[in-house]
């Protein structure tokens, strides 16, 4: 199986690339939700795998996630990250 058919294995630049188009999706969502947003899609839809190396990007600068990603990492769930 390749890299790109396991979702739980992605390249920080492709999971940097889906987690802005979350958060621009939600960009365009009334403010009071926005935040909630993308942290909810994430923990919903990544497996942990996906959030773990999201988490270790972020925690290495996060550079090139748009700002409400880094926002929401506060409400995306950490739990979990250790399989």
């Amino acid at each position: 199986m390749s890299h790109d058919a396991d979702p739980g294995h992605q390249t920080p630049d492709k999971l940097i690339r889906m987690a802005n188009q979350i958060g621009t999706f939600f960009l365009s969502q009334p403010k009071n939700t926005q935040i909630e947003g993308v942290a909810g899609h994430i923990n919903k839809f990544w497996e942990p795998r996906m959030r773990r190396q999201l988490f270790i990007h972020i925690d290495n600068g996060g550079d090139g996630l748009l700002a409400i990603v880094k926002d929401a990492s506060a409400l995306i769930r950490r739990t979990g990250c250790d399989d």
